[in-house]
């Protein structure tokens, strides 16, 4: 019970991965499009060009300010919606609590919900809005949001098993957060072995938390393995889901409970390293 394939770090290394590294924006550049059929398209081509122009000069404000012109000058421009939505995203300054920092972070998700009004599987719009949702610490919301990506039966299995993962992540680290406490897990050495063991929490609200959080994690880990078998880190969130359960049933003393989820561990486990180790498709 002692050996745990993926860290505490490891594991938020994955969902940083997951939420906040595969959403950075993607940088504004000029494209060049097929010859214009309108004046209007004309026009907003230029704006675009203006924007890019800014944006790549650190000019956010005057950036927003080209492409929102083009947006209204051609309404059905694919692009000026993208560049609207990056070059509000680029003003808010994560960290900064003050009411205008924060607005400017809301006003750039109604900017990246209007883009996905319009396509509903974008996958840029999606991770911007997670992201802002997260940095704001609006965690009732990202959850939704997350959660109505997971129920998307419309969208690619990897990408649901992603909203899963997500959602599978929290609930660990709910049940993580109480289970690690020094007063919750006590370490013993004798000679050269090491003895982790875990007891009740004083107060038996926390447990009965800390079991509810990794019950949930567990079935939508299942959720993430089933969409998406051959997904390596919906099995390692698996395998630590069952080891926080294992540790729960060592808590509240229930024996067979205990060996039965280790026997489930195992098997996770087992998963996870041949995913771990399997050869890597050369670039």
């Amino acid at each position: 019970m002692d050996f745990n394939p993926l860290t505490r770090w490891t594991l938020r290394a994955v969902l940083t991965c997951v939420i906040i590294a595969m959403v950075q924006m993607a940088p504004v550049h000029a494209q060049v499009p097929a010859p214009p059929s309108s004046a209007a398209e004309t026009q907003a081509q230029q704006e675009l060009d203006e924007a890019a122009r800014a944006y790549r000069e650190g000019n956010f404000v005057e950036a927003q300010s080209h492409s929102e012109k083009a947006l209204l000058i051609d309404p059905q421009n694919k692009k000026a919606p993208y560049f609207v939505a990056r070059s509000i995203h680029a003003q808010y300054k994560p960290g900064d609590a003050t009411p205008e920092n924060i607005a400017k972070a809301q006003k750039a998700i109604s900017a990246y919900k209007k883009i996905l009004d319009r396509w509903p599987a974008d996958d840029e719009a999606y991770k911007a809005v997670a992201y802002l949702y997260g940095v704001l610490k609006e965690d009732g919301l990202l959850i939704e949001w997350v959660s109505q990506r997971a129920a998307n039966v419309s969208l690619p299995n990897d990408k649901r098993a992603e909203a899963f993962i997500v959602l599978a992540s929290k609930e660990w680290d709910c049940s993580f957060q109480i289970t690690e406490l020094p007063i919750n897990k006590l370490t013993t050495v004798a000679g050269n072995k090491v003895h982790v063991s875990y007891q009740m929490p004083k107060d038996g609200a926390e447990f009965e938390r800390a079991r509810a959080c990794a019950n949930r994690g567990l079935q939508l880990a299942d959720l993430a393995t089933m969409v998406a078998p051959e997904n390596e880190s919906a099995w390692s969130y698996k395998t630590n889901i069952l080891l926080e359960l294992e540790k729960l049933a060592e808590m509240s003393g229930e024996v067979q409970l205990k060996f039965g989820i280790h026997r489930q561990y195992e098997e996770a486990l087992k998963e996870t390293t041949r995913l771990s180790t399997r050869p890597q498709p050369k670039p």
